[in-house]
C-alpha cells in the first residue's frame, strides 16, 4: 500500500495541485491507477475551456476600457472646471493597489455605477445649508471607492481560474494551462489594457490549444491583442510602408525577438539578429483596432496593410513572398516546426514537471514526439505521463507560490468566493497573478522559490491559515487526505508534537508533502 500511496502522491503533486480535503476518493483513485488517473483529464478536451458568468471577450473588454477611460477623462475635465486639485483627479488603477482620491465622490460613483453594486456615499451637508453658529458636523469617513471595470474584470478572471484549480479532480490540465500561460506570458502590470485582457488572453489564446497543436497556439498567442500590446507591436511600422513613411517611424522588434528567443527557438536556437529584424518586418501591421474602430471592432486583432513592410523577406534561410497577413502566418508555422523549437519546448516541459535538471533521455523522447506529431500537445503530455522517469524522479521541485496557495486551498476544502486573499498573498510571495517582471515569465526552478525570505513568508501565511481554521480541523486526518502512507515519519512526528491544532495545521502546510512536487 505504501508504494501505491507514493505513486498517488506523485500523480497528485507532480501532475496536479494535490489532494482535496474531504474528497477521500482522490488518493484512492490515484493509487489504483496513477497514470490513468492523470491521463483521464486529457480525454476531456472541453474541460480545459473556462466559461463563467460575466467573463467577456477581448473586444468587449477593450471597448469597456476605452469607455471607462473616456469617462475618467470627462470626470477630470469636470473636476478641473470645478477647481478640484489635479492630484485628486488620478484614476485609481494607474498603479495596482492605489485608490483614487476624487473629491467629487458622486462623479466617481457615476463613472463606475454600471460596474459595481456599491452604493454612493451619503453626501455631507453643504456649508450653505448649515445654521449660523452651528457646530460643524463630524467629518464623515471616506466612502470606499467603487471598483472600476478594470479592477472588477481582473478579480472576476482571477476568481474563475482559482475556483477551477480548487475544484478539479486531479488538475493536470490546469497545470498545463499554468505552464503555457507562463511560457507565452504577458504582464498585467503593463497598463490598463494588459490588466483587463490578462484573463481573456489565457481563456482565448491558451486554453483552446492546450491539448491541440503548438502551431495553432503560437498563432493565437501572437495575434492576440494582449500580446501585441504587451510587446508593443502596434507601434511597429514597416519603414517602407505608407504609415512608416508618413510618420517617420520604423520597426519595433520586441515581439519578433521574444517569439524567437522565448516562445519557439530559444537562445542558441540558430537564429541571428538579422532574422529578428526580418521577422519584425514580416509581422508589421499585426495590431488591434483602437477606440475609434477605424480598422475594425475596437479591441479586436486586425491586419493594417498601411503599416506592413512591403516586399519579400528572408527568415532562417527561407524567402517569404509578400502576401500580407499570410506572410507572417507562414513564417510562424515554419518556426513552430523548427527542430530547435522542438528541443526548446521539450526541455522546458520536462524541467517544469520533473526536475530542474531535465533527464536528457526524457527530453529526447518528448522532442521526438513533438516532431513526429507535428507539435501535438496532447501527445506531448501523454508521453510525459507514460514515461518512467516522470514517476521515478523524487518530488524535489519546490511548488511555486501559486501552486502552494491552490494546493493549500484544496486540502483545506476552501473554495474561494473572493480572490482578494489569494491575490494579496501572491503579491507578497513574489508571483503576482499574470504579472511577471519580464517577458520570460516567472522562474521555474526550486532555487527561485526556496530562498529563506520566501519560506518565512510562506510560514507566516500557513500560520494565519492555522490560526483561522485549526480549531475545526484534525491535521492528522488531513495528512491522510494529502499523502496517506506516503507521508514521512518525520512529518507525522512533527504534527503530533505540535503545541496546538493551529500550529499542527501550519506545520502540515509547510511539510515536504505539501511544498514539494
Amino acid at each position: 500500500m505504501a508504494r501505491d500511496s507514493q505513486a498517488a502522491l506523485v500523480a497528485l503533486n507532480r501532475f496536479g495541485f494535490g489532494a482535496r480535503g474531504g474528497a477521500s476518493g482522490d488518493l484512492i483513485n490515484a493509487a489504483s491507477d496513477p497514470r490513468g488517473f492523470v491521463k483521464a483529464e486529457l480525454a476531456r478536451p472541453n474541460g480545459v475551456l473556462l466559461e463563467a458568468p460575466g467573463l467577456q471577450s477581448t473586444p468587449q473588454l477593450g471597448q469597456a476600457v476605452f469607455a471607462y477611460q473616456d469617462q475618467v477623462k470627462q470626470a477630470r475635465e469636470a473636476a478641473a472646471k470645478a477647481g478640484t486639485p489635479p492630484e485628486a483627479q488620478a484614476p485609481s488603477d494607474q498603479k495596482p493597489g492605489l485608490r483614487r482620491n476624487l473629491s467629487l465622490n458622486a462623479v466617481a460613483t457615476e463613472i463606475a455605477g454600471q460596474m459595481t453594486d456599491a452604493k454612493p456615499a451619503d453626501i455631507a451637508a453643504k456649508p450653505e445649508t448649515m445654521q449660523p453658529g452651528a457646530a460643524a458636523p463630524p467629518a464623515a469617513k471616506p466612502a470606499p471607492q467603487p471598483l472600476n471595470v478594470i479592477q472588477k474584470t481582473f478579480r472576476a478572471e482571477a476568481l474563475a481560474r482559482l475556483q477551477r484549480a480548487t475544484l478539479v479532480e486531479c488538475g493536470f490540465t490546469e497545470r498545463l494551462v499554468v505552464f503555457w500561460s507562463n511560457h507565452f506570458c504577458i504582464s498585467a502590470s503593463k497598463g490598463e489594457l494588459a490588466r483587463i485582457w490578462a484573463g481573456a488572453f489565457e481563456r482565448e489564446a491558451i486554453r483552446p490549444h492546450v491539448l491541440g497543436r503548438f502551431a495553432d497556439m503560437l498563432k493565437a498567442v501572437e495575434q492576440h491583442p494582449a500580446m501585441l500590446f504587451f510587446l508593443d507591436n502596434q507601434q511597429s511600422l514597416g519603414p517602407d510602408s505608407r504609415a512608416g513613411q508618413n510618420r517617420k517611424r520604423g520597426l519595433n522588434e520586441n515581439l519578433a525577438r521574444e517569439i524567437m528567443e522565448l516562445h519557439t527557438l530559444g537562445v542558441g536556437g540558430g537564429y541571428t539578429q538579422e532574422d529578428v529584424t526580418s521577422l519584425a518586418r514580416i509581422i508589421t501591421g499585426w495590431t488591434f483596432a483602437g477606440r475609434q474602430g477605424q480598422l475594425g471592432t475596437p479591441g479586436s486583432f486586425v491586419f493594417n496593410t498601411n503599416a506592413h513592410q512591403p516586399g519579400p523577406q528572408v527568415l532562417l534561410g527561407k524567402t517569404y513572398e509578400p502576401a500580407g497577413l499570410a506572410q507572417g502566418e507562414a513564417a510562424l508555422a515554419d518556426i513552430a516546426r523548427h527542430p530547435s523549437t522542438a528541443n526548446f519546448i521539450a526541455t522546458k516541459f520536462v524541467r517544469h514537471f520533473v526536475a530542474d535538471d531535465p533527464p536528457p533521455a526524457l527530453v529526447a523522447r518528448l522532442r521526438d514526439v513533438f516532431v513526429k506529431t507535428d507539435g501535438d500537445l496532447k501527445a506531448l503530455a501523454t508521453a510525459l505521463v507514460d514515461s518512467d522517469e516522470a514517476w521515478k524522479a523524487p518530488l524535489t521541485k519546490m511548488r511555486s507560490p501559486y501552486d502552494f496557495l491552490v494546493a493549500s486551498g484544496r486540502l483545506l476544502a476552501r473554495v474561494p468566493e473572493d480572490p482578494g486573499a489569494y491575490l494579496n498573498n501572491l503579491n507578497l510571495l513574489g508571483q503576482p497573478l499574470w504579472s511577471p517582471a519580464g517577458p520570460n515569465g516567472f522562474p521555474d526552478t526550486s532555487a527561485a522559490w526556496a530562498a529563506p525570505e520566501g519560506i518565512k513568508l510562506r510560514l507566516d501565511i500557513a500560520a494565519q491559515m492555522g490560526a483561522r481554521l485549526g480549531n475545526n480541523i484534525d491535521p492528522l486526518d488531513l495528512l491522510e487526505f494529502a499523502a496517506a502512507d506516503a507521508a514521512s515519519v518525520e512529518t507525522r512526528k512533527t504534527i503530533e508534537r505540535a503545541e496546538s491544532r493551529q500550529q499542527a495545521l501550519a506545520l502540515l502546510l509547510m511539510s515536504p508533502e505539501m511544498q514539494r512536487r
